[in-house]
């Protein structure tokens, strides 16, 4: 059907540390931008100098990164399907897994943006746009983010797991990094140029939406291009539904949908929780999160990266070559995020006063709020690879478990506990300890999983022999 050789060698033939590089590295890069882009709205709205049109940035976030869960639950999983079935040689089942996974993720998110645009006032409401200055400028940017840029945001990356799943890592970094740069360029173009005074949320709204659109078009054309040499096709077929296919798709893309989406409602309660103190603490925390996310972000391509390389060793039962995979992968993140831990310690005035540049008690919050993320820096860098592990071996529960833990069914509760005895403070404390308690668990459930795959190697080779 076409010559893989290329892409398998990667998985199969390269050191492990030059096979991890190879992969991560560009998914790296890309997530980076990525981040550097999302804070590109933040720092030209900062630069109007109100609090009201950087606080409503802020809320849109988790409505905006829902999208991400959209993507995550059929790319994720899409990727991880495409990858065992490589590894096990199953090409057919691959390719027809990228055709469900492309228009399943079409018709959810269109759905998403319907029902956003249907309930916007609510929405928003609930994010903590109660305010009515915020309120107004945060559905300006979800109209043109959400409602109108949403299949585009998703698709973006959506397409960019697909691509990298059968070892193009190099251009679905490029794929994902074209977006953020173009986001940059576009932001201070439609804001300070092209659009009136007093519509820069909607001006950095519509140069998301569109770097979005193109970073779409660009996946889409090197797929076509690549048609012959590679599994991935996207046509609307019955196939997709034969193998199993909806079922492993969604079973394992499933825990990284609800810890993108537990993480996006933790925020929420966040922004909402904090609005009761005033919208300088509630800008102070949006600020902070958005630059506690590159260390997530150095994390989280580190463990897309690698996912293909786990999932393909995984099927093939390369069980040796897949540990030390995960081994490094871990290493290496965990070191990025101490590094950017201290960085944000020494730092944390400076950073924010990046975003935050005039004279408001905001800066001081956000500070405060910057040193107390980062400590759980190094937990979830831990947690997040051995999450992004069991979602490349398909043992869904284990990684939905720790996803829950991760967000949602700790820090949450942790917000409201921590709210009275430590004000303001408190319900920010409550994500480095969820982190700390989502590491410890995983570590557990990692050395339970190579215990039993050793004990059943043993036994074979006693039947065997």
């Amino acid at each position: 059907m076409r010559d893989i050789a290329k892409e398998t060698r990667i998985f199969e033939e390269y050191p492990i540390l030059r096979a991890v590089l190879t992969l991560a590295i560009p998914t790296v890069i890309s997530q980076i931008i990525l981040v550097i882009y999302n804070m590109a709205d933040t720092f030209f709205i900062g630069m109007t100098g109100s609090d009201a049109m950087l606080t409503s940035v802020t809320v849109c976030m988790p409505a905006f990164m829902f999208l991400s869960a959209i993507s995550n639950l059929f790319g994720v999983g899409g990727a991880s399907v495409i990858a065992r079935s490589l590894g096990a040689g199953e090409i057919k089942k691959a390719k027809y897994t990228a055709g469900f996974a492309f228009w399943g993720c079409v018709g959810v998110t269109a759905l998403y943006s319907l029902g956003a645009l249907l309930l916007i006032h609510p929405y928003v409401d609930a994010l903590g746009g109660v305010d009515a200055l915020v309120h107004d400028n945060a559905c300006r940017y979800l109209r043109w983010t959400v409602i109108v840029g949403g299949v585009g945001t998703s698709l973006n990356a959506l397409l960019g797991h697909l691509v990298r799943s059968e070892g193009r890592s190099v251009q679905a970094g490029f794929g994902i990094a074209l977006g953020g740069v173009l986001n940059i360029a576009l932001d201070p173009l439609f804001m300070f140029v092209i659009l009136k005074p007093g519509n820069e949320v909607a001006g950095a709204g519509i140069a998301t939406m569109l770097s979005n659109l193109c970073a779409t078009l660009y996946f889409l054309a090197v797929i076509r291009a690549n048609r012959a040499r590679s599994v991935l096709s996207l046509k609307p077929t019955r196939r997709s539904f034969d193998y199993e296919i909806p079922a492993d798709v969604l079973s394992t893309g499933l825990p990284a949908c609800l810890m993108t989406l537990c993480e996006n409602i933790s925020y929420a309660v966040l922004d909402r929780l904090m609005a009761s103190f005033g919208m300088m603490a509630q800008a102070g925390i949006g600020v902070a999160k958005k630059v506690n996310m590159l260390a997530h972000c150095m994390v989280r391509g580190m463990a897309q990266g690698v996912l293909p390389l786990i999932g393909y060793n995984f099927a093939s039962n390369n069980h040796h070559r897949m540990k030390r995979a995960v081994v490094l992968s871990a290493s290496i993140s965990i070191g990025l995020a101490a590094a950017w831990m201290a960085v944000s310690l020494l730092f944390s005035r400076s950073m924010i006063g990046v975003f935050i540049q005039h004279k408001s008690p905001s800066l001081d919050y956000g500070a405060a709020f910057l040193r107390i993320l980062c400590i759980g820096g190094p937990f979830s860098a831990c947690a997040y690879t051995f999450i992004s592990f069991f979602q490349a071996t398909g043992e869904s529960l284990k990684s939905f478990v720790l996803a829950m833990l991760r967000k949602g069914l700790l820090d949450i509760p942790l917000m409201f506990m921590l709210l009275r005895p430590i004000p303001i403070y408190g319900i920010v404390w409550a994500t480095p300890i969820a982190d700390f308690v989502c590491c410890g668990v995983s570590l557990m459930l990692f050395m339970g999983f190579f215990h039993r795959l050793n004990h059943a190697r043993y036994i074979q080779r006693a039947v065997d022999a």
